[in-house]
């Protein structure tokens, strides 16, 4: 198994446990994993589990979430925030079939998509915002102001 190495940049303080970056690690893990054995599941036509892809990114001001969700709409997108968890979760439901043509083959895979992580620390839970687009789900997390402020460069000088 290929283990990633993921430095603890979001993590809360030391011996919580609970940190945004270690659940996300997790997740890919399983991800690797799921490719080690074959392609992942996307849903096998029963209504099952479907993976939904992820990158966090970090600016001077926020913390930015996108989520892949093909085949999702708005309306089926629900993203909350409970004790500290952002979980997002969506539903790609199967399209109809028009019973007038003589379909020979029909593949439409529908599931639910959910993952849910530790916000990290400094995070003003009271403005983060999602926005959809062409099934693209991208929410920010504001850092607060002593957050932003709480970043120091520190000099690397040479050893010699």
């Amino acid at each position: 198994m290929n283990k990633l190495n993921l430095p603890d940049v979001f993590g809360r303080r030391a011996g919580t446990g609970l940190d945004m970056f270690r659940s996300l690690q997790r997740e890919i893990d399983h991800l690797f994993d799921d490719f080690s054995r074959g392609m992942p599941s996307f849903g096998d036509g029963d209504g099952g589990s479907m993976q939904m892809t992820l990158d966090v990114a970090e600016t001077d001001k926020t913390y930015e979430v996108t989520a892949d969700l093909p085949g999702a709409v708005p309306e089926n997108i629900d993203v909350s925030l409970r004790d500290d968890i952002l979980t997002i979760k969506a539903e790609k439901k199967a399209e109809k079939e028009d019973k007038s043509k003589n379909y020979h083959l029909h593949e439409r895979s529908y599931g639910m998509f959910q993952r849910s992580f530790m916000l990290p620390t400094g995070v003003d839970a009271s403005k983060i915002d999602a926005s959809f687009d062409k099934g693209v789900l991208k929410i920010s997390l504001p850092k607060l102001p002593e957050a932003q402020a709480n970043v120091r460069k520190i000099a690397v000088k040479s050893a010699s």
